[in-house]
């Protein structure tokens, strides 16, 4: 909880000089798309985040992201299937590529870092070749559709409704069930958790699986409402922000500690912070090394606030 309001008091003296220093920050336009931009953030960090929690990393979020991307705009512009049969494809793909990466990492043994990283190479290689390195997207058509990324409801964005509803369910799934349990154990210690009886392997390739069918679920929203997707370099580096919203959220990079709501802080963090770098006129060329000092600054007071709990103990 301490880390939770810690995050959250950051959040908020940001947001406040933001607001008196630059006046453009509190306007509708930039509110709704800041609200936005963050809803698509935090669904995606979610999936990553449960995967940190259960002691693994996931980098290929964003090569992932361009590949559903480039299958929705070619299923329903090029090959004419019907929206729920493209819609069932991406997530399909999303959870079966996610669940294949659980699969190498428990069966072939190998590591979730090595794992994810071919799976961004192959990924993006894929999105260019299916897409053949053109830009795909869906003109003015399948309106309706577009609402989901592009539509508001009650004076907020449809995404950060959706985002709401994923952040429910998953907070009951990982913080009030067994699944949850078996996640924050395996994290912790994973041989411990194998003595206990945690079925292990079943546990990390769910949580892949999930982390899968968020993404997918994300990209489907993006890529509507980019309303193009461009396969080199669409979701570049989104990977490295959705384990950024996660670390500082409270998400430990060693596995086993971590939280929805602060994962969903850390990425409000994120794209405030992003917003900031924009308004304040940094140079664009900046704007990573701003983002990686965060990180860095994340992960140095994580192992701090760890320092001292090991000391008091």
């Amino acid at each position: 909880m301490g880390k939770l309001l810690g995050i959250a008091l950051v959040l908020a003296l940001l947001c406040g000089l933001l607001a008196a220093t630059e006046s453009s920050f509190t306007t509708g336009r930039n509110l709704v798309n800041l609200t936005r931009q963050t809803a698509f953030l935090g669904i995606y960090s979610m999936g990553a985040g449960i995967v940190i929690i259960a002691g693994g990393i996931d980098l290929s979020v964003g090569s992932l992201m361009a590949l559903v991307g480039i299958l929705l705009a070619m299923s329903l512009s090029e090959w004419g299937w019907p929206i729920p049969a493209a819609l069932a494809l991406c997530m399909g793909v999303s959870c079966l590529l996610g669940w294949a990466h659980g699969f190498l990492v428990t069966r072939a043994r190998l590591q979730p870092f090595v794992v994810t990283l071919c799976a961004l190479l192959i990924y993006r290689g894929a999105a260019r070749f299916l897409a053949e390195d053109a830009t795909k997207g869906f003109g003015t058509e399948f309106p309706v559709l577009k609402l989901a990324a592009n539509g508001s409801w009650l004076g907020l964005p449809i995404p950060l409704w959706l985002m709401f509803v994923v952040a429910l369910v998953l907070t009951f799934l990982v913080h009030f069930s067994v699944f949850g349990r078996h996640l924050f154990a395996l994290g912790g210690n994973e041989q411990a958790a194998r003595y206990s009886g945690v079925p292990v392997a079943k546990a990390k390739r769910k949580a892949y699986a999930l982390a899968g069918a968020l993404t997918g679920f994300a990209a489907i929203l993006v890529a509507l409402y980019v309303n193009g997707v461009q396969p080199g370099g669409h979701g570049q580096f989104f990977e490295l922000y959705a384990i950024a919203a996660a670390v500082l959220g409270g998400c430990s990079l060693r596995g086993g500690e971590g939280s929805i709501p602060g994962i969903l802080l850390g990425a409000a963090l994120i794209r405030v912070l992003w917003n900031g770098v924009s308004l304040w006129g940094i140079p664009p060329y900046l704007e990573f090394a701003v983002i990686g000092g965060v990180i860095l600054f994340g992960a140095v007071a994580d192992e701090l606030i760890r320092g001292r709990m090991r000391s008091r103990v």
